[in-house]
Parts: C-alpha cells; sequence; structure tokens
C-alpha cells in the first residue's frame, strides 16, 4: 500500500479517535449538548466551532499528503509541514481542538467546558514543549529551527510565512 495512502487512513482514523474524543466526546459528557439559548454568543460559539473543525480537517489531510505521515508519534511525517495554515501558526491542529472545545463552552453556555478547555490548553503546551518541540529539533534540525523562528506557536500570524 503506498505511504500516502496508509498515511490517509491511519490519519483519518486518529482525527475521529484523538480529537473526536478530546473535543467531541468529553465535551458531550460535560453538555450533553443541551442548547439553552441562541443569541449571539451561542452563534459565535458555533461558528467557532465550524472554523475550528475546517482548520482541524484541512490540517490532518496536509499531514497525510503533504508530511507523508501522522500526527501520532509512531507513525511521523517524513517531512516537516510547513504549508497551508502551518504558515500562519506551529500548532493549528492543537489550536483548532482547544478552539472546538471553547465554542462548544460558548454554544451549551459551560463554564465546566471552559475549564476542561483550559486544562486541555495547558496539557497541549506541556506535550509540545516538553516532548514535540525537542523530537522536531532533533528530526528536522535547521528547517525546523528556521520554522520555529518565524512562525508563532499559539497565535497565528496575520501574514503567512514564506519559509
Amino acid at each position: 500500500m503506498p505511504r500516502r495512502v496508509l498515511a490517509a487512513f491511519a490519519t483519518a482514523l486518529f482525527l475521529l479517535t484523538g480529537p473526536g474524543t478530546v473535543a467531541g466526546v468529553i465535551p458531550w459528557w460535560i453538555t450533553r449538548w443541551r442548547l439553552h439559548a441562541l443569541g449571539p454568543i451561542e452563534i459565535a460559539g458555533g461558528l467557532l466551532i465550524l472554523g475550528a473543525l475546517c482548520v482541524l480537517i484541512e490540517s490532518f489531510a496536509r499531514f497525510a499528503w503533504k508530511g507523508l505521515g501522522t500526527p501520532v508519534p509512531v507513525f511521523p511525517t517524513r517531512h516537516l509541514v510547513v504549508s497551508g495554515l502551518y504558515r500562519f501558526v506551529r500548532n493549528p491542529m492543537y489550536v483548532a481542538v482547544v478552539s472546538a472545545i471553547f465554542g462548544q463552552a460558548l454554544l451549551f453556555d459551560s463554564l465546566p467546558l471552559a475549564g476542561y478547555g483550559a486544562i486541555v490548553w495547558v496539557f497541549f503546551h506541556m506535550f509540545v514543549v516538553l516532548y514535540e518541540e525537542p523530537t522536531l529539533q532533533k528530526t528536522f534540525g535547521a528547517e525546523y529551527e528556521s520554522f520555529r523562528a518565524h512562525v508563532p506557536r499559539w497565535i497565528p500570524r496575520l501574514t503567512p510565512w514564506a519559509g
């Protein structure tokens, strides 16, 4: 089976199980997805969720097609992914997952879900700083260092990095 097809399958499977659980199943357990009202805040939450899903799908697809791998450490990318949304922020997948959780907190008016979102962000931050960035530095060296120097970790650039 060609690596790209295997990467696409494994990436889709991880998208459903990883972010699907963190940003879908657990928020459902917390809120039961009960809508209490439908005003501007709830609409903003819904739009945040929609945007986050678009970012998540694009970023996962880019890992498979351009990186020839997955976000899962056991089947990593062969190439550093620095195109698409990665030109704006180094971690669009994590940003999208946390945004989807906060969007649901707004949509379902749930302070406990907002607290869960904060915990998820702290976990992601620790994972990125303690494991992911050192691993990428070892794997991709100067290419990753340049990417890291020009593209912020969490808050997107206003213009894409030309790399």
